[in-house]
This record gives C-alpha cells, structure tokens and sequence, in this order.
C-alpha cells in the first residue's frame, strides 16, 4: 500500500534530501501553485520548451525524449497549454491557465532533488507574483 507524508515547511532542500535517502522512499513530488504569471512566458511554447529544459538542468534530471506541449482547453476557464516531460526517474507535468495567468506544475521523481530551490527557479522563470508549494514524499 503506497502512502504519502506531507512535509513540514520548516525542512530545508538538505533536510528534505536527506531524509528522503535514510527512510529509503519511493518517491520526492513537489506540487507548485503560481499566480499571476507572465502571460507572453505562459503563452509561448518556445519558453515552456526552455523552461523544462533547464530544470531538469537544475535538478540534475536526464529527460527522456521531448516534451510535449499541447494547447488546448474545452472553456476559458482552463484553456491554457499543457506540457508533460518523461524524466528518466518519473515526470514533470504542468498547465498554464490563460484565464488566470496560472501555472500548475508537478515534479515527480525516485530521485531527490532540492524542492525549495525549485519552485524559487518556477516562480522567477514564469514571473509569478504569489507561489505556493506542497512537498511530499510518496513510499511504499
């Protein structure tokens, strides 16, 4: 049976790496909210190709193949582009809310890597004005 365990805020990216090894977990996903983006940034897929790239570049993860990047969306409300990138240990997803100028990303991976620095990389890269973040390991 797989459970998660939502990390305290208070953990720095070292802790949380740390304790990620010595409990032996199955899995580090970073859940990152932004409000407010630049629209031009959420609007080109030319950027969402950058912007995948070089975090896997930051967080040390090898992409497996190209990302894709669709745009789409049944209603204003959720219109935006969609991207999805295969990572060797898992994937990185997001959508981006035109309506709203949103981002929502998840990073999933079986290795660690630093949450905190990044969701700072995500809010600067996109521009946003408020972030929110939910950390939580996933075992089995």
């Amino acid at each position: 049976m797989t459970q998660t365990m939502q990390i305290p805020k208070e953990l720095s990216d070292r802790e949380i790496m740390n304790r990620y090894k010595e409990e032996n977990m199955w899995g580090l996903c970073t859940a990152i909210d932004l409000k407010n983006c630049n629209p031009e940034t959420i609007r080109d897929p030319q950027k969402l190709h950058q912007f995948i790239v070089e975090v896997c570049d930051l967080i040390d993860m090898k992409r497996f193949g190209e990302p894709v990047i669709v745009n789409f969306g049944p209603n204003e409300r959720v219109a935006g582009y969609s991207l999805v990138q295969l990572i060797e240990t898992s994937c990185i997803t997001g959508h981006f809310a035109n309506d709203t100028n949103g981002a929502y990303l998840d990073i999933f991976s079986c290795k660690e890597y630093p949450p905190q620095i990044t969701a700072d990389f995500c809010k600067k890269f996109f521009g946003a004005e408020e972030i929110k973040t939910t950390v939580f390991f996933r075992s089995i």
